[in-house]
């Protein structure tokens, strides 16, 4: 049977790499999409070796993208993380990583016009409903990769992305605190199950046996770490309201700890079933968030913040460190309401063509 062709960009977005979709250009059921995407990634090895996904958790996400209907938006991004090892894909969460590449793929696509030097790309997050706008370096009507941005974990320098994230509170859960505490107890060790970008469990790293600074490769190392992890992360998802999250990646996961690198604090960033190794932009946000709020788990760790807004929270993670602004207006009884948060990031465009997936899957669109 012959096979389907799909058009397609090949881009990394932050610290973050796939397939970015223009969304007509895919089935519209579910079950379909899914089983495209699958192909496409190679989901169900661990090389992704029948596929063009990388082996790893940030390099088997997908982007789809279509022109918005939103007066607030210029495009809609519905978002996919397909898994390596399983045959799933799960639509609830969002990356801010590949909405890193968003914005150029939408002017490569020619989804959104070119206005001049600078581009800006207001972004509608299906998955959660947020917006963002994304400034694109555009200079001679085109989109410019090659600048002095750094983004850790990305080897060399490329042109800067400024995204500015609105509506990110309650994304999910419709709610800052999730389970209506600031901390809660489960198994034994005090978390908070907060929701700004990504709803996600956080702890001290001390409370688990670690000290926090730990590689990548030595957290996933650690089994018996994971287990109970994950079991507490089950019934953090439930005290969300988020019923039954043993399939999905949300929510996530975060251990903090003091800084040892002149940033606010360390983390570490769980996917959930492994340690990330940078930080996910929206992980971030939730984070610098937890940092700003008295009486969370975060408590005492944060060093050389201002308490004035907007606040520069540098969290320190395996590759190096990644900065948020956060604009916020703080309470008489010293609670944080957050405005929006802003980070730098970047992107580039890999590939551009058609990726394969076999006609038993789908024989394509008319």
């Amino acid at each position: 049977m012959t096979q389907t062709a799909i058009p397609y960009l090949f881009m990394r977005g932050g610290s973050s790499r796939g397939p970015y979709f223009n969304r007509a250009d895919l089935p519209e059921d579910r079950e379909t999409l899914s089983e495209v995407l699958m192909a496409a990634v190679g989901a169900g090895h661990p090389l992704n070796i029948d596929g063009i996904g990388g082996g790893n958790a940030v390099t088997t996400k997908v982007a789809m993208l279509s022109r918005s209907e939103r007066e607030d938006s210029d495009v809609d991004y519905f978002f996919a993380q397909v898994a390596v090892e399983k045959r799933e894909v799960d639509y609830r969460p969002t990356c801010g990583n590949i909405l890193s590449g968003v914005g150029p793929a939408a002017i490569e696509m020619g989804l959104v016009p070119v206005t001049g030097d600078k581009t800006t790309v207001r972004i509608h997050a299906v998955n959660t409903g947020a917006r963002i706008e994304a400034v694109v370096q555009t200079p001679n009507g085109a989109v410019e990769y090659e600048g002095e941005a750094e983004v850790a974990g990305v080897p060399g320098t490329h042109a800067p992305i400024q995204l500015d994230f609105l509506d990110t509170v309650g994304s999910v859960t419709g709610a800052l605190c999730a389970t209506g505490n600031l901390i809660d107890e489960i198994d034994g060790i005090p978390v908070t199950c907060m929701d700004v970008a990504m709803p996600i469990m956080i702890a001290r790293a001390e409370a688990f046996g670690l000290t926090g600074y730990e590689t990548r490769e030595e957290l996933d190392a650690n089994t018996d770490f994971f287990a109970r992890a994950e079991a507490m992360r089950l019934e953090a998802g439930r005290l969300m309201g988020l019923g039954d999250v043993s399939q999905s990646v949300t929510p996530k996961m975060a251990v903090l700890a003091p800084p040892r690198h002149g940033g606010t604090f360390t983390a570490r960033y769980f996917m959930p079933w492994s340690c990330h190794p940078t930080m996910a932009v929206t992980g971030a946000q939730c984070l610098a968030a937890c940092a700003l709020m008295p009486g969370t788990v975060a408590e005492g760790i944060p060093v050389g913040l201002t308490g004035e807004s907007p606040e520069v929270v540098r969290i320190e993670h395996p590759a190096g460190e990644i900065s948020v602004t956060v604009a916020f207006e703080r309470g008489a009884d010293g609670a944080v309401d957050l405005r929006s948060a802003g980070l730098v990031r970047s992107a580039r465009l890999l590939a551009r063509g058609e990726v394969m997936v076999p006609g038993s899957v789908w024989k394509g669109i008319g």
